[in-house]
C-alpha cells in the first residue's frame, strides 16, 4: 500500500454547474434533460420514467459555448436527496437542471473517477457531505461546499484496485436483477400467451373470493412498530411490496418475536400473494418463498394475504391479478384503499385446471430462481457494504496486480 495523502476536492477535478434552462425552452423532442430525480434513476439503474427534453439546437449551443457532460463525468444530486453520484456512460447525450445537481469534470490525472463515486456513497464521503451541507427545510449541498471537502487519496494504482473491488460486486448485483427481470419476464410471456392469447370460450368467469382459501390483512402491536427495534421478525408494509426477487433491506421494520408468536393472522408462507391495499399504490403486488427475504415474515395490517388450495393456482393468480384492475375496485372513493369485500368480488377467467397445474409446474423453477437470486443478491450487498468504508478508510488494503516490467 502506498501512502495516502489529504488532499482538498477543488484541487483534484473541476466542480460546476450547468446553465440555466427555463421552462420554456421545454421542447416534446429532442435531447433529454435531467434533473435529481432522473439522475437517481440512472443510479439505480433504472429507465428514466419522466422525459424532459431541450432542442438539438439549444444544446449544439451550449456544447460549443460551455461544454456539456461527456464520458467519464459526474453528476452529483446537490438539493433534495443529496449525495447521489452518476458517472456518465459511453455516448450518453443529455444536459441537466442547474442548482439540481452538480458537475464534476476534468479529473486530475491521478484522481480515478470510480473512487470519488465509491467514496461518496461511503459512510466517510457521506459524513462530509452532511458537514457541508446547508438548509433546514430543504438541505442542499453548494459548489463552494464541496470545493472545499477535505479527501484521503491513496495513490492512483491503489484507487484502480479499489474500485475494481466494489465495482466486480455492483457489476455481479447488476447481472443478478438483470437475470431476475428476465425470469420474471418469460413467465409473464408465457402467461400472456397461454391464458390470454390462447383465451378459450369455455372457460369459466368465476369470482376471486370463490377461490380462495385465505385473504387476510396483518397487524402491529399497540402503539404501533418500534422505530428503534433492529431485530426481530419483519413486518413488511407497502414499501417493500415491489415484485418478484425485490426487497428494500434498508426500509425493514421489525416486530418482537413475542409479538410475532402471538399473531393469528398475517404470517407469510412460500409463494403468497402478497397486495399492497390502501393509498397511491393500492394494488401493487409480492410474493416471496424459500428464505427470501427472510426466513419468518409478517404483514402489517396494509398489506393482504391471498392464498389459494395449490400452489399451481397462486402462481396463476399472481400473474392475472393486475394492478390497474385491482385499483379500480376502489375507483369511487375518496381515499383510495381495498377491503375484502371489494377483493372477494373480483372476477376473473379461469382456465381449466389442468392447464393452471401445468403453468405452475413450468414456472416454479423460473420463481425459485427468482428467489434464490434475491438471496443472492442480499449477500453481496453485505459484502460490498462491509467492505465500502473499511476500503475507503484504508482500514483494509487491496492487493494490486504486479507489473511486467
Amino acid at each position: 500500500m502506498g501512502e495516502w495523502k489529504e488532499q482538498q476536492l477543488c484541487e483534484l477535478v473541476d466542480i460546476s454547474s450547468s446553465k440555466r434552462i427555463f421552462y420554456k425552452e421545454y421542447v416534446p423532442i429532442g435531447i433529454p434533460f435531467y434533473r435529481s430525480k432522473e439522475v437517481i434513476e440512472k443510479h439505480n439503474g433504472k429507465a428514466i420514467s419522466t422525459e424532459l427534453h431541450i432542442s438539438i439546437e439549444k444544446y449544439d449551443d451550449i456544447k460549443k459555448k460551455f461544454g456539456v457532460p461527456v464520458e467519464g463525468d459526474m453528476l452529483l444530486t446537490s438539493v433534495g436527496t443529496l449525495g447521489i453520484p452518476y458517472i456518465v456512460q459511453k455516448d450518453e447525450k443529455f444536459y441537466f437542471k442547474d442548482g439540481n445537481l452538480t458537475w464534476f469534470r476534468n479529473f486530475n490525472e491521478n484522481f480515478l473517477n470510480q473512487f470519488l463515486y465509491y467514496w461518496i456513497i461511503s459512510p466517510v464521503g457521506k459524513g462530509e457531505l452532511d458537514m457541508v451541507s446547508i438548509g433546514s427545510t430543504q438541505q442542499a449541498l453548494t459548489i463552494i461546499g464541496l470545493k472545499s471537502i477535505d479527501i484521503n487519496l491513496p495513490p492512483l494504482p491503489e484507487q484502480k484496485a479499489i474500485a475494481s473491488v466494489l465495482s466486480s460486486l455492483d457489476d455481479k448485483i447488476d447481472l443478478l436483477h438483470r437475470q431476475n427481470k428476465t425470469l420474471e419476464a418469460i413467465a409473464e410471456t408465457l402467461f400472456r400467451q397461454w391464458f390470454v392469447e390462447e383465451a378459450q370460450e369455455d372457460w369459466e368467469t368465476v369470482i376471486l373470493g370463490n377461490i380462495l382459501t385465505t385473504i387476510e390483512s396483518g397487524s402491529r402491536p399497540k402503539g404501533g412498530i418500534d422505530p428503534d427495534l433492529k431485530t426481530g421478525i419483519s413486518s413488511i408494509g407497502a414499501e417493500n411490496i415491489n415484485g418478484l426477487g425485490k426487497y428494500n433491506h434498508g426500509s425493514t421494520k421489525y416486530i418482537t418475536t413475542e409479538y410475532f408468536e402471538k399473531m393469528k393472522r398475517g404470517i407469510v408462507q412460500d409463494y403468497d400473494i402478497l397486495i399492497y391495499k390502501d393509498g397511491a399504490y393500492v394494488g401493487k403486488k409480492s410474493m416471496f418463498g424459500h428464505g427470501f427475504p427472510f426466513n419468518k415474515c409478517a404483514i402489517n395490517e396494509h398489506v393482504f394475504i391471498l392464498r389459494t388450495q395449490n400452489i399451481s393456482l397462486q402462481l396463476f393468480l399472481y400473474f392475472a391479478l393486475e394492478q390497474d384492475e385491482l385499483a379500480l375496485l376502489n375507483a369511487n372513493s375518496a381515499q383510495p384503499g381495498l377491503n375484502q369485500t371489494s377483493m372477494k368480488s373480483f372476477e376473473l377467467l379461469l382456465p381449466k385446471s389442468e392447464l393452471i397445474e401445468i403453468f405452475g409446474k413450468t414456472i416454479m423453477p423460473l420463481i425459485d430462481k427468482i428467489f434464490f437470486n434475491g438471496n443472492q443478491i442480499r449477500t453481496l450487498e453485505k459484502l460490498r457494504d462491509t467492505l465500502l468504508p473499511k476500503l475507503m478508510s484504508g482500514e483494509v488494503g487491496v492487493e494490486m496486480e504486479k507489473s511486467n516490467a
